[in-house]
């Protein structure tokens, strides 16, 4: 499909005029599609606690995704797009597969029958479907999630296995994790790109978001933001993460062969539902109080480079339930390939 190509805006100094800041609304003179783009994105994430010196909670999280590039959508997703139209607001349509599996442990590995007022174990494996719009100061992704919680979600066989591997000690407490249940989510998220200027060639942009997810799995209302200067920053909406976190974009579109950012960030969930604290919806299981604000401090580094995408991300997440013991930090490495 033809899109009309706009330049990123650049050269405004620090401190620019309040015309700037109008890319807040959905509706920004100007903001329109980028280029179109033929070729798609690969990704590869991993997330694990060892980058944060522990092991423990949150332990480990890998996605594989897949986005297209903008071109036309196959059929069912032509007519999911339709559906949503009303919440997804303009831009360059691409669509998006996903497989990953999320790993939640105790505190006490070594325990065959962890305390009780200590986290589940649970393991998450699911495949996502997304649909994205795209404009020079928007992103709206919708994904829908589905997949299993529990032993078939092959958490213990995972972990232990790679212990193993490496001659770590065996995790013990995998006897008593979440039952099997089947798992099904809707996730809404909107992106502002919000340029502040530009220094001695060095972008300086913010990025706000929300969102929203609904399903047995995780239900909750976020909100954040990213600040990060560099180059070539029209590139992306940050790096990608794995949910619960606000996630950046699983799809790169350079418009230079090399650029960099740094950045750091915040977001908050006020959290209704979450199977890995809350336990199984239908059949007992192990459960402890979830505290419902949860917020997570984040900052790092991407490089860009010849359609490739290298990012790492050091996260601090306040503590998720009452009887934990203070926060945890976890690392996140990506990488993205167009192709």
């Amino acid at each position: 499909m033809a899109q009309a190509q706009t330049a990123y805006p650049s050269g405004l100094p620090l401190g620019a005029s309040p015309d700037v800041i109008a890319p807040l609304t959905s509706a920004v003179p100007g903001d329109q599609a980028p280029p179109p783009d033929p070729y798609g994105t690969f990704s590869f994430s991993i997330e694990n606690d060892m980058f944060g010196g522990s092991d423990r909670y949150y332990t480990n999280g890998f996605q594989f995704a897949w986005r297209s590039p903008s071109a036309d959508l196959p059929g069912p997703l032509a007519w999911l797009n339709d559906r949503l139209d009303w919440v997804m607001g303009p831009g360059t349509l691409r669509w998006g597969a996903a497989l990953g599996q999320s790993m939640y442990t105790a505190e006490d590995t070594f325990a065959t029958n962890p305390r009780l007022n200590d986290r589940p174990y649970a393991a998450y494996l699911y495949g996502a479907l997304s649909l994205s719009r795209t404009s020079e100061f928007t992103s709206t992704q919708f994904e829908l999630q589905a997949g299993v919680v529990g032993p078939s979600a092959l958490g213990e066989f995972i972990q232990n296995n790679y212990h193993e591997l490496i001659g770590v000690d065996q995790v013990n407490g995998w006897k008593t994790q979440l039952k099997d249940e089947p798992a099904l989510t809707a996730i809404i998220e909107r992106k502002w790109r919000l340029p502040l200027g530009e220094l001695g060639g060095v972008g300086f942009e913010a990025i706000p978001s929300a969102s929203l997810s609904l399903g047995n799995v995780q239900t909750y209302a976020g909100i954040g933001g990213l600040l990060r200067f560099g180059q070539g920053l029209d590139a992306d909406f940050g790096p990608p993460r794995i949910r619960p976190a606000l996630a950046g974009s699983s799809w790169i579109q350079p418009r230079q062969d090399f650029g960099w950012y740094v950045f750091a960030g915040v977001d908050g969930r006020g959290v209704a539902r979450d199977i890995t604290l809350d336990g199984n919806t239908w059949r007992d299981s192990r459960s402890v109080d979830k505290r419902p604000l949860v917020g997570d401090l984040q900052a790092g580094v991407a490089v860009l480079w010849q359609g490739m995408r290298f990012a790492y991300t050091q996260v601090w997440r306040s503590e998720e339930f009452y009887g934990q013991r203070g926060l945890q930090s976890f690392g996140s490495l990506s990488v993205s390939f167009r192709f």
